[in-house]
């Protein structure tokens, strides 16, 4: 199939994926002497950092997408091509998509990452994920369904498994929605459902390292198991989850916490790309780059973002996950691009640590700044609404999400409690061995799809 990208006498940058650092690259590259080429399988830029939110209600899901079109509009050597990419021939300079082969001077992968469940089966079968806007409408309306059920059921065993909420993984995406249930628990539910007793209703938090927050400051690590515990979370360190299966989250052979709902944030994988050399993938899937950010061994293709593995003296395990890198490793490759089209030498990558923050309830937030600077409390929460409110694409999602959050502040209400599209998770016992698409390939998370809905062997 021709995906129809007009031929230029440019040199063709194909970027795959529009998140953080396909989207700063894309954007960098607007007055380049080069044609730009964007994939993605969706149409749209997912914030990441505010999943949870939609997953509780507390935003819309399109206060946190903008259409790419929309975003690039009047750029004129930029084109967009919905599709998935299943591969690349680096002998050919060809990237495989789902609607044609595109070819490139240049290959920028920008694919981010994908959830990993560490070899657990039944827990990659059965828990919900956080990664995608699907992923966070389906499990908002996974909760609320549960609530509904947990109002019809007579067995008290049953109507506590529907309630409890376990969350696996103590970084910042657990703790923000650990706190955001809690808050949740404690202002919206009772309304909702005066006739269930929430005193009943747990909330676990569970990390297998000795402290949540692992990368940030033990002051922010103190001060979240703190603010967490005062909302009446139930913080488990040390621990593992081994098993999730027949409504019970395993932690020892014997031992479980009583569950229908359990959200997996333990950990990611980058979302390498087939076809590349194995020699340049590491242990969690991300790809090996050199101070360029290129590609070990491939002179065109380059990495950035949560897939790139960029090894410094600083940092020997690799650069963090975060939006700031991606966005910082694009702007130098867009400037090195142009340079490599020149013919000189592209300039070495030096990353500039912004610092890191974590939000998780109202007034309750954590900031670390370089120089060890630390800072909590309503200071932190109001640092982390602004930097998320002014990183947030589009003025429209900026405007809305602002209402929302105002809302939310001064009603102690959340409005969005919509189960819009019913969620039903294939359960293990019921799977007679069957896994969902999806899920056997565990399909690269940039702004993944609606799960499969076709079975395939195992």
């Amino acid at each position: 199939m021709d995906t129809n990208v007009p031929f230029s006498d440019k040199p063709r940058v194909v970027i795959v994926g529009c998140g953080f650092g396909g989207l700063q690259l894309a954007k960098d590259l607007a007055k380049a002497p080069v044609q730009v080429v964007v994939v993605d399988r969706n149409n749209y830029h997912n914030f990441q950092p505010l999943l949870y939110q939609v997953a509780t209600g507390a935003l819309e899901a399109d206060s946190i997408a903008y259409p790419v079109r929309k975003i690039f509009a009047g750029q004129r050597n930029f084109f967009f091509r919905m599709a998935d990419a299943t591969g690349v021939d680096t002998a050919a300079s060809t990237l495989h998509t789902s609607v044609g082969e595109i070819h490139y001077d240049y290959l920028v992968l920008a694919t981010g990452s994908l959830t990993n469940f560490f070899g657990i089966e039944s827990i990659e079968r059965n828990a919900m994920q956080i990664k995608s806007i699907p992923n966070a409408l389906n499990l908002r309306s996974f909760i609320f369904q549960n609530f509904e059920k947990a109002l019809l059921t007579a067995d008290p065993a049953q109507r506590q498994a529907l309630m409890n909420i376990v969350v696996v993984g103590g970084g910042p995406t657990g703790v923000e929605i650990s706190g955001s249930l809690a808050e949740m628990r404690k202002h919206v539910l009772p309304k909702d459902y005066p006739e269930l007793d929430l005193q009943q209703m747990q909330i676990f938090l569970v990390e297998a390292g000795p402290a949540l927050l692992g990368p940030m400051s033990e002051a922010s690590q103190a001060d979240a198991s703190r603010y967490l515990k005062e909302l009446g979370v139930i913080v488990r360190v040390n621990t593992s989850v081994k098993k999730f299966e027949d409504c019970k989250a395993y932690y020892s052979d014997t031992e479980f916490i009583p569950t229908e709902n359990m959200i997996w944030a333990a950990g990611v994988n980058g979302a390498a790309m087939p076809g590349l050399p194995e020699a340049v993938l590491t242990r969690n899937k991300r790809i090996t780059v050199n101070q360029w950010n290129q590609v070990q061994g491939l002179a065109n293709v380059f990495a950035i973002g949560d897939v790139a593995n960029l090894v410094t003296g600083e940092m020997p395990k690799g650069l963090p996950m975060l939006a700031p890198v991606a966005q910082q490793q694009a702007s130098l490759l867009a400037a090195n691009i142009v340079r490599l089209t020149k013919g000189e030498a592209p300039k070495d990558f030096e990353y500039f640590n912004k610092g890191v923050m974590a939000i998780v309830a109202r007034n309750k937030a954590v900031v670390d700044l370089p120089k060890g600077i630390h800072f909590n409390g309503i200071f932190g929460w109001a640092t982390w609404l602004f930097v998320h409110l002014m990183t947030l694409v589009g003025f429209r999602n900026k405007v809305v999400a602002l209402v929302d959050w105002a809302f939310s502040y001064f009603s102690s209400d959340q409005a969005l409690r919509l189960i819009i599209r019913p969620f039903k998770r294939r359960d293990l016992r019921d799977d007679q061995g069957k896994r969902t698409a999806e899920q056997l390939t565990a399909t690269a998370d940039y702004n993944p799809g609606p799960p499969a809905i076709q079975d395939v062997k195992a």
